[in-house]
């Protein structure tokens, strides 16, 4: 019970008195060398070791896990008319605007984890033709039964095809397009191996408008393989955006249900307006793979085919 803070002492191993129980003798080399009756400090016994191999994000990706990525685009009204360059959807002389510039910047690092190269593409918010209902989770190539496009320049090309035939209206939800994910991801789910991952990346100018919404399908996805990235275009606050991160505190739903892992990342685009775009993309995707680790780490799921210098 004395204060050995600055004392050092030499770990001896003494016997194996059960089949799960290891002893070793706490030695004082200089009390053993000025005492002769001296045997020991202590004693410390192990009954129980337990080795647990931490894994990492390239763990995982070598092991033959596939990144999905899928895009969803805000076309609601609070945008401003394509055509007007106050608008955040004006392509610009140069042939960019906010949009396409996260879609540039995340998608060109993704894409490197993604295989197959062909990513879905989805707006929401806008009245799309034929009949002009306003749709939540419309394919940005309009073609429902196919929406992927291929590569980031599949999915730059379909947005400015899509631009000048759609109607920008409202409201602003969420919910449908994670929802939309988040059944596939459950889907993956149920092969209970890290074979896949999902993260969908939400481009959007303003506040939520069904949030109790959105924070029950982010609770709900936060138990499948998916991650949530939302970059923040324009001079709006987020503050509703700001809160689903989640950095200061577990998002819970309306209902009071915590969610089981942290799965948002937020990123205001203005932020990042002088810098290179190496910056934003870096940001954007700093969380992702602690958050992919996190979830097959809850599951106790290995990668699927285990690095030889980590093997047991």
């Amino acid at each position: 019970k004395k204060n050995h803070r600055n004392n050092k002492f030499i770990l001896t191993q003494l016997q194996f008195p059960a089949p799960f129980t290891v002893e070793f003798e706490c030695i004082h080399p200089e009390k053993k060398r000025k005492k002769k009756s001296y045997k020991n400090s202590g004693i410390v016994r192990v009954k129980s070791c337990k080795i647990e191999m931490e894994y990492s994000f390239l763990d995982y990706i070598m092991g033959g896990c596939q990144i999905n990525f899928i895009v969803g685009i805000d076309f609601t009204g609070s945008n401003g008319d394509p055509k007007s360059p106050d608008s955040l959807h004006y392509i610009s002389p140069n042939g960019i605007n906010e949009y396409l510039t996260a879609i540039w910047c995340v998608g060109n690092v993704v894409q490197d984890y993604d295989t197959d190269k062909l990513f879905p593409a989805f707006g929401f918010g806008a009245q799309v033709p034929p009949d002009w209902k306003v749709s939540h989770e419309f394919a940005l190539n309009f073609n429902p039964t196919n929406p992927y496009c291929q590569g980031i320049q599949g999915i730059v090309d379909a947005y400015r095809q899509a631009l000048p035939q759609i109607r920008l209206y409202g409201p602003t939800n969420f919910s449908p397009i994670i929802n939309h994910v988040a059944r596939f991801a459950a889907q993956a789910a149920q092969q209970n191996t890290a074979s896949q991952y999902f993260v969908l990346l939400i481009i959007t100018d303003g506040e939520i408008t069904d949030l109790d919404q959105t924070r029950q399908a982010i609770v709900n996805a936060s138990k499948l393989p998916m991650s949530i990235i939302i970059i923040g275009v324009g001079s709006a606050e987020f503050n509703a955006m700001e809160f689903l991160d989640g950095d200061d505190g577990v998002l819970k739903s309306l209902s009071g249900e915590p969610a089981a892992r942290d799965i948002v990342q937020f990123v205001p685009f203005r932020r990042f307006q002088n810098a290179p775009r190496e910056a934003l993309s870096q940001s954007v995707l700093a969380e992702v793979p602690k958050q992919l680790v996190s979830y097959f780490k809850m599951l106790g799921l290995n990668p699927m085919k285990m690095p030889s210098e980590k093997q047991p």
